[in-house]
């Protein structure tokens, strides 16, 4: 029976990649910060299974991540799903961001070494570290992949750029048995709601449900600058930031199976992980109108509500993947198209 350690267990992927190595029999150690709230949503349906334990654990203290290395000396697999993720955020939070997504995956990797332990190591890598980057192919379509140049936009990507090739140093240095999925967008029902699909799904659904409360779909709708007016009721308007910018969205489910490919290989190695096909966040929330019915009520544009505070100060305006090689190498490719995670996250909040 293989054990794996997850770091960033109580977040969307680690909830995920546990629920895969609990099916592939594993016994799996998940990590979590102490709070005073209870953050443990998302694997609230693990906490009875037998090859579960959840331990609490820092990445950003380096003593905490020697001694649950040590007190696991026989742990197969490492993986690193801990992060400051939300990019907002990251502005103005640089320096908390630094630590845990920078910082962090530096302390699980030299503990690594000073404990002499012989795991397989994966790093959750992002493909906000591109930027602004990308490679045209013969067609003059833009894309990236393992070789296209990082150029990141936030400080969140930077510390993904730092944690990446610290990975890269450790292998080569060390002979640190590390991977790294340079994931692109992935979603799921699982979702933070600061996340700007879960924050449309969220919206589109409560708005679903207020239409029928009084049966208001057969009234006349009227809009001002905030609101959106039915009969005598109000409605706040979405409020979003820039929802031009392009995005490689694939479904969370997915894309664990991927990471765990990924250390099963005899050799480390770095990997995108994508959909390979790109969409503006008004392509989103037309898909999500279409499937929740209510475009031909009110139509997205009149619904959303441009806020400047919500605009990025440096913003990655394309991202379409390339994973030819996750298929090649790892005989992996995701099961969902963006239609498909529409209606996965649509359907647990209605």
């Amino acid at each position: 029976m293989k054990k794996a350690i997850i770091f960033g267990i109580t977040g969307q992927d680690g909830s995920h990649l546990a629920d895969l190595l609990l099916e592939k029999d594993y016994n799996v150690i998940g990590v979590t910060r102490r709070c005073s709230v209870d953050n443990t949503q998302r694997i609230k349906h693990l906490s009875d299974h037998n090859s579960f334990k959840l331990i609490e654990g820092d990445i950003t203290d380096v003593s905490s991540v020697v001694n649950i290395l040590k007190n696991n000396e026989d742990v197969d697999e490492v993986y690193n799903l801990a992060a400051q993720s939300h990019v907002a955020t990251s502005f103005s939070q640089p320096a908390l961001t630094w630590d845990i997504t920078g910082k962090g995956c530096l302390n699980i990797l030299q503990s690594i070494v000073d404990t002499g332990n012989n795991c397989k190591f994966y790093q959750a890598s992002s493909s906000e570290m591109f930027g602004s980057s990308y490679d045209l192919d013969p067609d003059g379509n833009k894309y990236q992949d393992e070789n296209t140049k990082f150029m990141p936009n936030s400080p969140y990507a930077i510390s993904k750029c730092a944690a990446h090739y610290l990975v890269r140093l450790y292998r080569d240095a060390y002979n640190v048995h590390g991977s790294c999925g340079i994931l692109f967008n992935h979603e799921g029902p699982r979702r933070g709601d600061n996340f700007v699909t879960q924050k449309i799904v969220k919206w589109t659904a409560n708005f679903v449900k207020w239409l029928h409360s009084k049966d208001r779909s057969s009234t006349n709708v009227h809009f001002n600058s905030n609101n959106i007016i039915v009969g005598e009721d109000i409605f706040p308007k979405l409020k979003l930031g820039n929802i031009n910018t392009y995005r490689d969205w694939g479904y969370a489910g997915d894309y664990v199976e991927a990471m765990w490919l990924m250390l099963q290989q005899e050799n480390p190695d770095d990997y995108v992980i994508c959909t390979g096909n790109s969409h503006t966040i008004w392509e989103f929330l037309e898909l999500c109108f279409k499937y929740a019915g209510v475009n031909s009520i009110i139509n997205w544009k009149d619904a959303i509500h441009i806020d400047p505070e919500l605009v990025r100060p440096s913003e990655v305006p394309f991202l379409r993947g390339n994973c030819s090689k996750a298929k090649n190498v790892l005989n992996w490719t995701p099961k969902n198209d963006l239609e498909g995670l529409v209606k996965l996250m649509l359907d647990a909040k209605l």
